[in-house]
């Protein structure tokens, strides 16, 4: 049984596609950031978003039973654990514009909160 991602999530993602757009696309040719580091930190957190969601979502299912609760818990664990050394991986091991990475990383809670507010106004 699959699960469906809420349309919440994927209009997230888009203004999170969008910010970093826009981002990129203002800030690449003035060469204040590096490009390939905003990306890489807005993947990065656009990814581990996306996953984050689908497996609370899949963990919390109505009827999700014992078993199945403590295989996602598990999975949520091991998820963090691999997007933490992949994280600590960029950082130590390759010469990021730590700004770039950060600034593109930072994305993602603009777009939530855009969301959000978006959200507010259509239920008035």
């Amino acid at each position: 049984m699959t699960t469906a991602v809420p349309v919440t999530i994927v209009r997230i993602e888009l203004w999170h596609a969008g910010l970093l757009a826009v981002l990129l696309g203002i800030l690449a040719p003035l060469k204040i950031i590096e490009p390939w580091a905003l990306l890489i930190g807005g993947g990065f957190m656009g990814a581990n978003f996306f996953l984050l969601a689908y497996g609370v979502r899949w963990v919390l299912t109505p009827l999700a039973g014992r078993g199945r609760v403590k295989a996602g818990v598990c999975l949520l664990v091991l998820k963090f654990l691999l997007f933490l050394g992949l994280l600590t991986t960029l950082v130590f091991r390759f010469e990021l514009d730590a700004v770039s990475f950060a600034l593109g990383f930072s994305t993602l809670l603009a777009a939530i909160f855009i969301e959000t507010l978006r959200a507010a106004e259509m239920r008035g």
